[in-house]
């Protein structure tokens, strides 16, 4: 039986704007979560691109990236993901060589290929819509750049070329699953919202895996949620929030993160309610002594190499708290 203690833990955050705060208050709140995940042990701290919610301020991420790590040092920095379908692959590796250069040995490029955002969005971010079936044309091209520099004529990526980042496939369902086992490279399964596929995708990655440059056996990372507090009604309590917005997302009303409530009846229907605890199944919410149990059995579950945990709490200092006691479930 793997210990808690023997894989590492890491972050997943998209700097939530709470009802009545803003961007600014969610980045402050970003870098005083990293800083303490700094001294917590915490492995990787992770930003996400989202775009058009009010609810996450991570949409410019690259930018977000260099902000934690210039504000924390040991920790790795990284995105949780970048789409890339949003980007010319050029860019990206510009990017994230310049964030290599500044912070060497602690960026992580991780790569999803949905939009992260809606179709109008999408459409004003690249101009063009292109399918994800361009995406394994996309991430040839970006590692390519990242390659060292040859006498052949090319487009060069400067900062970027030859700069060891180590490049993550994210995904929700089996496709990236499978190309990051083509391709050799660490795989970040989004757990988190998409449970259902969880299984299927970590069984095709480990069966499809392929020895590279980057690894020589598979890595696979899986994304949570965990609600965790001194009780196991506050943080039931806590978990509210996070069901709230899943809950204005079906109903294509997304907002600022709402404060908890005591209850959840009557703010969502029976269908609802089956909708959202589905999505959120590979959630974890209780007591140090519940949490603890619950990762073990997760951990179990899934055989996972990492685990990266969300936690999208309205008070920051329960998040702190949250993440707090994680740590200390982890560390024994």
């Amino acid at each position: 039986m793997k210990q808690l203690k023997q894989i590492p833990l890491s972050i997943l955050d998209l700097s939530p704007i709470t009802q009545g705060s803003t961007a600014a208050d969610a980045f402050r709140n970003t870098v005083d979560l990293a800083q303490h995940a700094d001294r917590w042990g915490y492995n990787r701290y992770w930003v996400a691109e989202h775009h058009g919610m009010p609810g996450i301020a991570s949409a410019a991420t690259s930018i977000l990236i260099g902000h934690v790590a210039a504000h924390t040092s040991r920790i790795r920095v990284g995105s949780g993901g970048i789409m890339l379908s949003n980007h010319a692959p050029l860019v990206i590796a510009e990017q994230f060589g310049t964030l290599e250069s500044l912070y060497p040995g602690r960026i992580d490029l991780g790569l999803g290929r949905a939009p992260g955002s809606n179709q109008l969005t999408a459409r004003a971010l690249r101009r063009t819509l292109q399918g994800d079936d361009e995406f394994p044309q996309q991430l040839a091209e970006l590692r390519a750049f990242l390659q060292p520099e040859t006498s052949a004529p090319r487009v060069r990526a400067v900062p970027g070329e030859g700069l060891d980042i180590p490049i993550w496939l994210l995904g929700s369902s089996d496709f990236s699953a499978q190309l990051a086992g083509h391709l050799g490279l660490p795989f970040a399964f989004a757990g988190q919202f998409s449970p259902a596929y969880l299984q299927t995708a970590l069984m095709l990655y480990r069966d499809r895996f392929q020895p590279s440059e980057a690894l020589d056996k598979p890595y696979a990372m899986v994304g949570l949620n965990v609600f965790a507090a001194d009780t196991e009604e506050e943080a039931r309590f806590l978990s509210t929030s996070h069901q709230q917005s899943h809950v204005n997302l079906l109903r294509g009303t997304p907002g600022q993160i709402p404060p908890p409530v005591k209850s959840m009846d009557g703010l969502w229907t029976p269908p609802e309610q089956a909708s959202v605890q589905s999505t959120l199944r590979a959630s974890i919410t209780g007591d140090p002594a519940m949490v603890r149990e619950q990762l073990q059995s997760f951990l179990e579950s899934t055989q996972a190499d990492e685990l990266i945990i969300n936690s999208m709490i309205f008070d920051h200092a329960a998040r702190l708290r949250s993440y707090e006691i994680i740590a200390q479930a982890w560390q024994g």
